[in-house]
């Protein structure tokens, strides 16, 4: 009996995770005009603009960092 009912609770619990989403249907509600993609693919641009200097200079401390662990490396080893 006990093994029934756990089976009746897994179909009864995957039933009701396979029930459709009563969400809202965003093809009826999106309404926006051209002047508000330009915006937003505007405010993307700026911020890509914005990282791509980040990305370089993340790049060059990294850099640096790695060479000069590297030199010091090399400059012990010259002294023993």
């Amino acid at each position: 009996m006990n093994r029934l009912r756990n089976m009746l609770l897994g179909v009864a619990m995957t039933a009701a995770m396979a029930s459709p989403a009563l969400a809202v249907d965003t093809t009826q509600t999106y309404s926006s005009g051209i002047l508000v993609i330009l915006f937003v693919g505007f405010c993307a641009l700026i911020v890509m603009f914005q990282l791509m200097p980040t990305i370089v200079l993340l790049f060059g401390f990294f850099k640096g960092l790695f060479k000069s662990s590297a030199r010091q490396k090399t400059h012990q080893g010259n002294r023993a």
